[in-house]
């Protein structure tokens, strides 16, 4: 099978990075494992992507945590990896950061379960970030993980994907939640800012 056998347009295109990078953090880089509680830190593009992911793979809980009270309704006044452990009684199995913050990161790690908690960096920092934990976070057998690109080979794993996508058996278009004009421009970066949008699709034409 090669990947050019597919008249996919260049929208479809593109919307493969974050498949790439949501469903492989979970199938290639954790390897969730069926039964296993996942938590996700961003619900966007990506972050959904994971949770589609771990859907597939078995998960029999996935909690979802968002700044965007439309996105995520946990409500709380401790720390949300403390939050996380007392709600799963010790903490999760998985967890996933997809946003890209540094303090994010450090409370995926922190919420994970210890002696075999799994925390997967998904999210990109701005150049000179550094992340911190305490020592004991991972001597207490958590494991902290990145992944690029998902995890795929794209020569070989790709037609792979597009054929589960054929199939419908993963999604892609249902994330394309605004269909605008170039014109109109403007108004996507402000569905961006405003959180309505999950991926908007500019059309050079009318």
């Amino acid at each position: 099978m090669s990947f050019s056998s597919y008249s996919w347009n260049q929208n479809q295109y593109s919307n493969l990075a974050f498949l790439f990078l949501g469903l492989g953090a979970v199938w290639n880089t954790a390897k969730v494992e069926a039964g296993s509680i996942v938590a996700v830190f961003g619900l966007g593009t990506v972050g959904l992507a994971v949770a589609e992911g771990a859907k597939a793979a078995g998960a029999s809980r996935i909690i979802g945590v968002d700044i965007d009270s439309k996105k995520s309704d946990i409500d709380h006044d401790k720390p949300i990896q403390q939050v996380l452990v007392d709600l799963t009684d010790g903490g999760v199995d998985y967890s996933f950061e997809c946003i890209g913050n540094v303090s994010v990161m450090r409370e995926a790690l922190e919420c994970c379960h210890k002696g075999w908690g799994t925390s997967v960096i998904v999210g990109v920092v701005a150049s000179g970030e550094e992340i911190l934990t305490r020592p004991f976070q991972l001597v207490t057998g958590r494991v902290w993980k990145g992944t690029a690109f998902g995890g795929f080979k794209s020569r070989s794993q790709v037609p792979w994907l597009v054929e589960k996508h054929m199939k419908k058996e993963i999604k892609v278009d249902e994330y394309i939640t605004h269909n605008l004009t170039l014109g109109e421009i403007n108004k996507a970066f402000h569905l961006m800012h405003e959180r309505d949008c999950l991926r908007c699709v500019l059309a050079t034409h009318t």
